[in-house]
């Protein structure tokens, strides 16, 4: 957004001020006696002041910047669009240096861009980067985007898998605070206080929430959280004089992350078998175990498992690796089915990451942001990440930086800090135990209709169930993708489809949702089961029918002839006048043809060969 609404003049002429501000702050220092390391540079001047750098900091700081400190005889300067002239002479006095007429300093200086590195190609060509030019123009843009969205504010986001849960208000207008969002990530720690304190307040929380002994908050995401994980394992490991342990073992039914990070830490992935239950086949994971008693460096489960369900072996598939020498890394995408009722740290456990942007409300999707904190043992401590700029975000024996910044997203930290203060030891084990029961009300009112395909002890699920479709589409034809598109018609988000086995959907209702929020998606899909059933008797043909054509928009309702042989009232309100309508903005595409036929815009090869 911030390129639509400045488009490419506006982002030319902020470049252009930002480079004018580092080439004049150059030429005054210049002008000064103090020496410029280079003479052509973009926004960032390094100078050279033998043997008194962290003077020149020091005295900066005193008048209110912060500068860098490269070591004792350079100082590195940086300058952006919020740069000023009064900016310019506190660094110059910091420096001792005295500029009388900064006017005439600019007029004289030539830019510090070299002709063979300008830009002459044109960028952001698109209509939409030249079209919102004022406030209320992008106001407008934003808003007829957010009408062609399903989001909470206006259906309940059953995602398995991803817990979409509301993010509270409350929770998120701290980070709006410059206090927050204007701190540097790498501003001095005594900067940086009440940030600071917000870090060691969660790291204690969810180390006492997990029942581990450590928590970094280093890592940007999940995936970042597993690649930490394993890093601190194999580091373990070599401390122990074990550094031929590399095998780490996944189930048939992780993550596709887990493999992925398993491979980026250096160690090589044997995948154990999953029973017809879903869960961990334990005659397989004993046999695997045995075979790798001298190699194998972790197991990587998630529990509740992939599949929705408390596996009741998880103790002994802790007990089975630790015997072994290796050690265990439970997946902490599912803790919304735990807080307040289990601890990974305590049923064996020795390492997880936790998915902040998932079970502590901070927003999830969209590429971003991301927290994905570990939380270790003991024994894994030393092993976490740390930074070489920041002795104070890690161990001195960590396994160096996860993330470019010391405390990884660290301004957006508010949000789950707001969440656990106020919702209190109490009302997470509430939350815990409402999201459980939503997902298992959601299981027995729709097992009927769609058989829910995995549950553990009792025919319960954990926080999500996942409706089995595969018999549905074998007898009827209709399509995981139909039931999921047609759920836009019914004014819903659809669940994940597909995922973790093809031709299914993954419910997580979460605890957000209320009782007729639940209701409302469970009549849809068992409306939408009626209308499945007419497709089976052949009432509606498989090819031409209000699931195979959703979802229907308003365009398509107003076609001068209608050819189909349902309404156009069963189209575009199943559920409904009445009731809560989404207009989705496009027809369906063929994702799947897309992603199997990639068109390459990169230039061949041949253009490299000069």
């Amino acid at each position: 957004m911030y390129a639509v609404y400045h488009g490419p003049d506006g982002l030319r002429s902020i470049a252009t001020r930002a480079h004018r501000m580092a080439t004049v702050l150059a030429a005054g220092l210049c002008e000064g006696g103090v020496g410029v390391v280079h003479g052509e540079l973009f926004d960032t001047v390094l100078a050279e002041v033998p043997g008194t750098a962290a003077e020149v900091v020091a005295k900066a700081r005193e008048l209110g910047v912060n500068l860098r400190l490269v070591d004792e005889n350079h100082v590195g300067i940086a300058c952006d669009e919020t740069t000023t002239r009064e900016h310019l002479s506190q660094v110059w006095q910091a420096f001792g240096v005295t500029v009388s007429d900064v006017d005439g300093l600019d007029a004289d200086t030539a830019d510090g861009i070299p002709p063979a590195l300008r830009r002459t190609s044109e960028f952001l060509t698109h209509p939409v980067f030249h079209q919102h030019r004022s406030e209320t123009a992008l106001l407008r843009y934003l808003r007829a985007l957010s009408d062609k969205d399903v989001a909470l504010d206006r259906s309940m986001i059953p995602l398995g898998s991803c817990t979409m849960k509301l993010n509270a208000t409350t929770e998120m207008e701290a980070v709006t605070w410059p206090e927050f969002s204007g701190l540097h990530p790498f501003a001095p720690a005594g900067d940086a206080e009440g940030l600071l304190s917000i870090v060691t307040d969660l790291e204690q929380w969810l180390a006492e929430i997990t029942g581990y002994d450590a928590v970094s908050l280093q890592p940007n995401a999940g995936s970042q959280g597993e690649f930490a994980g394993l890093l601190a394992i194999r580091a373990y490991h070599r401390s122990q004089g074990h550094g031929e342990r590399d095998v780490c073992l996944i189930p048939a039914s992780a993550h596709g992350t887990n493999a992925a990070s398993a491979v980026m830490a250096g160690m090589r992935v044997v995948v154990v078998k999953c029973d017809d239950q879903g869960n961990i086949d334990m005659d397989h994971l004993r046999a695997t175990v045995a075979e790798h008693s001298d190699d194998l460096a972790a197991i990587m489960i998630t529990y509740p498992s992939t599949h929705g369900v408390y596996e009741d072996t998880v103790g002994e598939v802790c007990g089975l690796v630790h015997d072994a020498g290796g050690q265990v890394y439970v997946d902490g995408a599912n803790l919304n089915a735990l807080i307040g009722l289990a601890q990974y740290g305590k049923f064996g456990s020795d390492v997880s990451h936790l998915n902040l942007h998932k079970t502590f409300c901070i927003p999830h999707g969209g590429g971003g942001p991301g927290v994905g904190p570990i939380g270790v043992r003991s024994h894994l401590a030393p092993f976490l990440p740390n930074h070489p700029l920041q002795p104070a975000a890690g161990p001195e024996t960590g396994v160096g930086p996860i993330s470019a910044a010391p405390w990884g997203s660290a301004s957006i930290l508010p949000i789950s800090w707001a969440y656990v203060r106020m919702m209190g030891a109490d009302g997470l084990r509430r939350a815990t135990l409402t999201a459980v029961a939503a997902a298992n009300y959601v299981a027995r009112r729709l097992d009927e209709y769609f058989p829910v395909l995995y549950v553990g002890e009792g025919g319960f699920v954990a926080h999500e169930c996942i409706l089995d479709l595969r018999g549905i589409t074998k007898a009827t034809g209709v399509t995981v993708d139909d039931v999921a598109k047609r759920l836009a018609d019914y004014g819903l988000h659809a669940p994940t489809m597909s995922f973790p086995v093809a031709g299914t959907l993954m419910v997580e209702p979460t605890e957000s949702e209320d009782l007729a929020e639940l209701d409302r998606f469970c009549d849809a899909m068992i409306a939408i089961r009626r209308e499945i059933d007419r497709v089976g008797s052949g009432e509606w043909p498989v090819d031409d029918n209000p699931l195979r054509n959703a979802p229907h928009t308003a365009a398509c309702l107003t076609e001068q002839e209608w050819k189909h042989p349902y309404t156009r009232h069963e189209a575009v309100f199943p559920a409904g006048v009445n009731a809560p309508k989404i207009w989705p903005p496009v027809r369906r595409i063929d994702g799947a043809k897309g992603d199997r036929n990639l068109v390459c815009s990169c230039p061949p090869m041949e253009a490299y060969q000069s």
